[in-house]
């Protein structure tokens, strides 16, 4: 199961569920005759391009499924588990998978389903895959320099080659029904061609309609990721906007206030330090926790910003830094999200690194700088004592899974 927001279900029904998803992803595959190991090479041959259809149709499916629920805020796409890519192992590795799917007429997935039905040629092809994997585990200190090789990190497509992800989504739905389109013809001129007797089933575009809608519907479905960008692009390219930040309306909290409720050890207050890690370590505030501004967007965020009767103060050096942090917190439905006026630096000039000044106007002024002097004194005692309950920051863990 996906990391889904919020949690529909816990983590025990989680492994029931996945249970049912793939007895229920068995019966279709050998439903769909992919326990048949000549309708799976079928599509080296161009006879019978089913699998092709069917996984095109399987990763549009996901693609558009996952963008629609990211963008609406029902799944967590930071929590999903993206296979690091090492090229020269990918390229040679699809290389051994290819081939030994026309050979041996399956594929790791479709050969399970096959010997859980009795096919002997199946349970052959499993036995012969984990020779494949114990000569590959035994002779890893050969292979290691050549697995690791050309290491491109995490990538995903869209961003390799410098597109939108909604521009990426469109381009593989359309490339997905040409292939449904040029298959079908291909394997209509193919099957003709064949000896009688030997005929395979020959899919025709029969009613010719029925398919011509069924491509515009998916060409519409396509088109719909250009309206579903990731909320997390969105947000942050929105605050890059200095004059969209400083018209959004927003509350704020002066470095007096917070400092007053830090001294009073205010318990309905949570500080957001949004600077990095390293800066944190340095310096933190009494009730303050790190979190990057792409932190926010997480899952495990949500469950410490959402608590009820916390009012959550987002800092950072600076004043605009801080505003951006609060906005992305108010546009994501964050509990009460207010920014320190002036940043953290103006915390330290105005409180921790204050300086009575020689001249008072005011009998504010004077109420002001005496509860200034006595923060300077008391709150630097209190982070000093904080840095001893700073706990190190646990990395979210993403979902692994897949083929």
């Amino acid at each position: 199961m996906g990391p889904l927001v919020p949690d529909l279900i816990g983590n025990e029904l989680n492994f029931v569920v996945a249970l049912f998803i793939g007895v229920a992803f068995g019966f279709i595959l050998e439903q769909a005759g992919f326990s048949t190991s000549k309708k799976l090479v079928g599509l080296f041959y161009g006879y019978d391009f089913t699998v092709l259809r069917v996984f095109f149709t399987a990763g549009v499916t996901a693609m558009l499924g996952v963008i629609a629920l990211g963008h609406f805020g029902l799944l967590d796409v930071s929590l999903i588990y993206i296979n690091p890519t090492f090229l020269w192992s990918a390229l040679i590795g699809g290389f051994i998978m290819g081939l030994g799917f026309v050979v041996g007429g399956f594929c790791p997935g479709t050969s399970f389903c096959a010997a859980a039905i009795g096919k002997i040629d199946a349970m052959i092809f499993i036995a012969g895959s984990f020779i494949g994997v114990l000569i590959f585990a035994e002779g890893y200190p050969l292979f290691e320099e050549l697995y690791k090789a050309e290491y491109w990190g995490y990538a995903r497509i869209f961003d390799t080659v410098g597109m939108s992800q909604g521009q990426f989504a469109f381009l593989l739905t359309t490339a997905a029904l040409f292939v449904f389109w040029a298959t079908t013809l291909v394997e209509n001129k193919v099957n003709a061609c064949l000896p009688a007797g030997r005929e395979k089933s020959n899919p025709e575009f029969r009613p010719l309609k029925l398919y011509m809608g069924l491509t515009g519907i998916a060409f519409i479905i396509g088109f719909s990721a250009f309206f579903l960008p990731d909320v997390k692009e969105v947000y942050l390219k929105e605050v890059e906007d200095v004059s969209y930040v400083n018209s959004y309306k927003i509350k704020f909290m002066t470095v007096d206030e917070l400092a007053f409720r830090i001294l009073d050890n205010d318990k309905s207050i949570q500080i957001i330090d949004v600077r990095s890690l390293r800066e944190f370590k340095k310096l933190s505030l009494p009730k303050s926790l790190s979190f990057s501004v792409n932190e926010l967007f997480n899952k495990s965020v949500e469950k410490i910003l959402t608590i009820k009767y916390k009012k959550n103060i987002f800092i950072a050096d600076d004043e605009l830094t801080s505003k951006r942090a609060a906005i992305i917190a108010d546009k994501l439905g964050y509990v009460e999200p207010v920014f320190l006026k002036e940043g953290l630096s103006g915390f330290k000039k105005e409180i921790l690194e204050f300086q009575m000044p020689s001249e008072i106007k005011s009998r504010r002024e004077t109420d002001t700088f005496r509860f200034r002097e006595k923060a300077s004194r008391e709150i630097p005692v209190l982070i000093e004592k904080n840095k001893n309950k700073i706990v190190p920051k646990k990395e979210s863990k993403r979902a692994i899974g897949g083929c």
